[in-house]
């Protein structure tokens, strides 16, 4: 099995931090991989394509905002 192409936002290139604090995702052959950029080695959440559909739609609408 080939590795992983992981791929971050065009967006997260702006700002402050350089765009270093952002979230990575990847297709994986058990769904799509979100991990840490900082801290690539330190493992991967896997979710369904539909999880990371729903979940990118509620971070856009401002749903998980603090």
């Amino acid at each position: 099995m080939s590795s992983p192409v992981w791929r971050k936002s065009s967006r997260s290139g702006s700002g402050a931090d350089g765009g270093q604090d952002c979230v990575q995702v990847a297709a994986l052959a058990e769904g799509r991989g979100i991990r840490d950029s900082k801290a690539p080695d330190a493992g991967h959440l896997a979710v369904s394509p539909t999880s990371l559909t729903q979940l990118i739609t509620r971070v856009k609408r401002g749903d998980l905002d603090l």
